[in-house]
């Protein structure tokens, strides 16, 4: 097994001249992928209506081609999943990644080509893997399984008798590996594609919890629920006297820093290592490439060609598009990006800012639509996760989940504030503590909240249900929304979500 695991490793590492190509050079790989996409695409219809084959510069395809939201896309994808090819993308889609709606469209299916599958979501698992035996050469990664937590797979629901697929983009990832891969991983197929999610976990629980597990793969919510039934199931205390060579968790989908104190009491080892990837339905993007730090490495030579939207611009009705080149540390830009599966200048509705741009490293900042600015507060998803954390730490407590909406003005002499429902798996010893901590923390770390703020005079002191764990589960699961990919939103500018999860307390 240690020749396996050398040999590996070995195999993995020699890509990283290729990310070191990139990081040298990212406006010419940028560029070239640019020309590649336009070039692969020029015959489709999409390439014809938008005049493909006349574009000779980034300036011609900005101005030839308009900005993309789903609906915008819809029509093209719907003919697609028609059967109708050779419409967005030069080669046959028979796969299409179904995301929640953040839209208005109820889900969302996006097209995942084969060389979207190739060369930019097999690529990014492949290179996760580069990165950390890269700064990890005394990794034992591949002396047992890697457990991998994803979706399931639907027939084509616009037309069902075609051979086509629909799920979760880690269902289609996991279902398209090679043997090879699928020989590394647990639990076997059957099991990680099962769609009823509470007899997936048991299944997937009683098939893992005897297998030899190095490493983890999935979302931080739905890891922690598997990792408890396990527990039970072995009446282990932790899960490393289960696993006792588990050694690494890849996450991502949801920002880890909540979590963080609950994996620790999961997996009581400081030698546990943590690294987070930026990977959704539309592309792998960003993966975390140095031990010291959470940046993510933007990776630039996966067929996306990335253009960005200052913040500012996002409500213009023509708003200021900028390539990479011209991007600015620390601004909160939205992503645009055209791929290899026929997406075209499309907004994936994510938020990041640049926190170096030698090479290109971001932090997800939150969602163009998940946020709270009821009061000019422009409260975002990364400030309510800090904040959430701050209180967290400082009371000692540990968080589960958490979703905040604003409480309207009612009446003129009335003030606004921030509506939370907590969930914790260890409440605080003192709950007004714990608002008060997490007030002064959204203070600091955001001025327009803090201006609001101000001797309460647009924004009080906000409002704060301090819950048990289990409520989020039960909506979720009122929703149809249990399990895979869905995700409690962690803030909303409207009550719809709130409401309901306060009905339930009641």
């Amino acid at each position: 097994m240690e020749v396996v695991n050398s040999f590996m490793t070995w195999i993995f590492k020699n890509r990283i001249g290729q990310i070191n190509n990139f990081k040298e050079n990212p406006i010419e790989v940028q560029e070239e992928i640019l020309f590649e996409l336009i070039h692969d695409a020029k015959r489709t219809e999409f390439g014809k209506k938008h005049n493909f084959s006349q574009i000779k510069n980034y300036s011609d395809f900005a101005a030839q081609v308009p900005i993309h939201d789903y609906e915008q896309m819809k029509p093209y994808i719907e003919k697609t999943m028609e059967g109708h090819q050779n419409t967005i993308w030069k080669t046959e889609i028979e796969w299409f990644s179904k995301s929640s709606g953040t839209t208005a469209s109820r889900s969302k299916y996006i097209p995942v080509s084969q060389e979207s599958l190739e060369e930019c979501h097999f690529k990014g698992g492949k290179d996760m893997i580069t990165l950390y035996v890269n700064n990890y050469p005394d990794s034992k990664l591949f002396s047992g399984k890697a457990l991998t937590i994803g979706g399931s797979l639907a027939p084509n629901p616009i037309s069902p008798k075609l051979e086509s697929k629909v799920g979760d983009i880690s269902a289609v990832i996991t279902q398209n590996l090679p043997i090879w891969v699928q020989m590394a991983r647990t639990p076997q197929l059957n099991v990680a594609l099962m769609e009823e999610w509470e007899a997936k976990i048991e299944r997937m629980a009683l098939e893992v919890m005897n297998e030899n597990v190095t490493s983890i793969s999935g979302v931080p919510t739905w890891t922690i629920v598997l990792l408890q039934r396990v527990m039970e199931l072995k009446g282990a205390k932790h899960i490393l006297e289960v696993w006792p060579n588990l050694e690494v968790f890849f996450h991502g989908a949801v920002a880890f820093g909540p979590y963080r104190a609950l994996f620790k009491e999961l997996i009581p080892s400081e030698k546990m290592r943590y690294m987070e990837t930026y990977n959704a339905s539309e592309g792998f993007f960003g993966i975390q490439d140095q031990k010291d730090s959470d940046e993510l490495l933007l990776m630039l030579d996966y067929g996306i060609f990335y253009e960005f939207i200052p913040m500012e611009e996002w409500e213009s009705e023509n708003p200021k598009v900028i390539p990479l080149c011209d991007v600015e540390k620390d601004k909160n830009y939205a992503i645009l990006i055209s791929t290899n599966a026929g997406l075209w200048r499309y907004k994936i509705g994510d938020t990041v800012k640049f926190t170096n741009t030698s090479p290109y490293r971001i932090k997800i900042s939150g969602r163009t639509k998940h946020f709270i600015n009821a009061f000019g507060e422009e409260v975002i998803v990364e400030n309510a996760e800090k904040a959430v954390q701050i209180a967290a730490e400082k009371t000692h407590s540990i968080i589960t989940n958490f979703t905040a909406a604003p409480v309207y003005f009612d009446g003129a002499k009335s003030k606004g504030a921030h509506e939370w429902i907590i969930e914790f798996k260890t409440l605080p010893q003192d709950e007004q503590e714990f608002v008060n901590i997490l007030d002064a923390s959204l203070r600091e770390i955001n001025s327009d909240y803090d201006a609001k703020r101000y001797k309460d005079m647009a924004l009080t002191l906000p409002k704060v249900h301090l819950v048990s764990e289990g409520i989020f589960e039960s909506w979720m699961r009122s929703r149809g929304k249990l399990g895979g990919q869905n995700k409690v939103p962690r803030l909303s500018n409207t009550r719809e979500h709130i409401d309901e999860i306060l009905k339930l307390l009641d």
